[in-house]
């Protein structure tokens, strides 16, 4: 499996490090990201969010936050995603 770094949370400080890469055969958006606090879960797995869909987050998910000073970084990522893709 190659990814391919896209970029890192300019203010991680050696800290925290949401990540994003684009993997190189599939395409896929692959995140690291802070792990979103309970509340957070509590409302997500507790609200049916499109009409007939199961309610919860399935144990092999999970939540994240991404900060919002990482837009740049995700619009790139989906950029090179959308490429990638167009060559398979």
């Amino acid at each position: 499996m190659d990814l391919r770094f896209i970029g890192i949370d300019p203010n991680t400080g050696g800290e925290e490090s949401p990540t994003v890469w684009v993997e190189e055969e599939t395409a896929d958006l692959v995140l690291q990201g802070v792990k979103a606090e309970e509340v957070l879960e509590a409302l997500i797995s507790g609200t049916e969010w499109v009409a007939g869909h199961a309610v919860g987050i399935p144990s092999h998910e999970t939540v994240i936050r991404i900060p919002a000073r990482m837009v740049p970084i995700l619009r790139e990522a989906y950029d090179v995603a959308e490429r990638r893709a167009e060559l398979r």
